[in-house]
């Protein structure tokens, strides 16, 4: 079965192109070219069912195989990924095909699509094209993205949007997230943090989420601005060779004496589909160990909340709420695992200010820079309205 598309060439004959859209390509199985119809003379048309659109066969230039020598910035990724990056607007089922056909080469050689790229690696890339109604939607993204920003993960255009900057250099780029604000497009986010970054800095070619806060969490975000630099950050964090503090205001007094909590996580749906996770039993099937160490930073005179210091050793999904939640202090504003009852009240302008957000804050950030070997140590002050609330916090005693 076949389409007509119209190929760049102004040729005034015309020919039928494959659905897989890949000129040369043979068999996956065989790897010998295509057979075309019986009924296809060289040079003549050929009908199709349905509507049809006439396509000039290409100059002998337009189906030549380039070849691509890796950079710095892609060296680690998967030669799939290397490739969706490289043949934008193929589609992955293409993409797949040509690397089981070994038409994809590194090096001379046959890939897996698992295989990793290196500096210098020569990756052959066979000649693609998508079909002309991707060719036109391709280009009429380009128009709206000209127009409204960079194309989110899920469809759309992200708005361009700087964040308060807290450290940058030629490697990374930390700064002070807001809440509110989603870490990147999916679940039903249009965009998020590193969609508006990336249309508001066109001439950087590589920025990559190193981690992730919660959507309602605020804080140091850090982003790799070099694929080196995303590795190497990644594995600390990984390694633990971080210290990512946080400070969550809960409910209650907090026992000075309660410091580490090491509980295994589960995550689980809801019937809505909806994430969310709970303590298991350290030797649960399904449970992840998880670390978090918690430190009294100042409570309240009435005892109604206490404002903590915590350090994860582990990156569990929602940890930190799931965690000091378990403990019967659940955080403040909490819409997932709070008390909901406080959180109403407190969204309440009654006689201090109003709470209308989860008070959880990235605060304090170390680990050693990927290039110059040197320490970092980051803060990010709270924000105006966990400061405020934070000052009177103490006429809720009753609840």
């Amino acid at each position: 079965m076949g389409v007509w598309t119209k190929l760049p060439d102004k040729s005034t004959t015309y020919s039928l192109s494959l659905v897989k859209h890949i000129i040369g390509a043979g068999s996956a199985k065989t790897g010998r070219p295509g057979k075309p119809p019986a009924n296809a003379a060289a040079g003549h048309a050929v009908p199709a069912a349905g509507p049809q659109t006439l396509a000039p066969i290409p100059d002998t230039a337009a189906v030549q195989a380039t070849f691509v020598t890796v950079d710095e910035d892609s060296a680690g990724q998967r030669l799939d990924n290397f490739l969706i990056r490289q043949l934008k607007g193929v589609p992955k089922t293409h993409v797949y095909r040509i690397i089981r056909s070994g038409e994809v080469r590194i090096n001379k050689g046959r890939a897996r699509a698992d295989t990793r790229v290196e500096t210098s690696d020569v990756v052959r890339l066979p000649p693609v094209r998508t079909s002309e109604r991707a060719e036109q939607k391709a280009q009429a993204m380009a128009v709206e993205v000209a127009r409204h920003g960079a194309a989110s993960s899920i469809g759309g255009c992200a708005p361009s949007r700087e964040f308060p900057i807290l450290f940058e250099d030629e490697h990374l780029l930390a700064i002070d997230k807001p809440a509110g604000v989603a870490v990147h497009g999916g679940s039903g986010v249009a965009f998020g943090v590193i969609e508006q970054l990336r249309m508001a800095r066109p001439d950087w070619n590589f920025l990559e989420l190193v981690h992730r806060l919660d959507r309602e969490t605020s804080g140091i975000l850090l982003v790799a601005k070099k694929r080196v630099a995303l590795k190497n950050l990644q594995e600390q964090f990984r390694e633990r060779e971080t210290d990512k503090i946080y400070l969550a205001l809960v409910r209650g007094a907090w026992p000075a004496n309660k410091k580490v909590l090491d509980k295994a996580l589960q995550k689980y749906l809801l019937s809505d589909g909806e994430r969310r996770v709970k303590v298991v039993d350290k030797d649960h099937p399904d449970g992840m160990r998880a670390v978090t160490l918690v430190k009294v930073k100042s409570p309240s005179p009435s005892g109604a909340f206490t404002l903590l210091e915590v350090t994860i050793k582990t990156g569990r999904t929602h940890q930190i709420r799931v965690h000091l939640a378990s403990e019967g202090h659940p955080i403040a504003g909490d819409d997932k695992y709070g008390d909901f009852e406080l959180n109403k009240a407190l969204q309440k302008e009654a006689t201090g200010p109003a709470l209308k957000r989860m008070f959880l804050h990235a605060w304090r950030l170390k680990f050693t820079h990927p290039s110059s070997g040197k320490r970092i140590d980051l803060l990010a002050a709270l924000p105006p309205d966990l400061e405020s609330f934070t000052a009177h916090a103490t006429p809720y005693p009753e609840l």
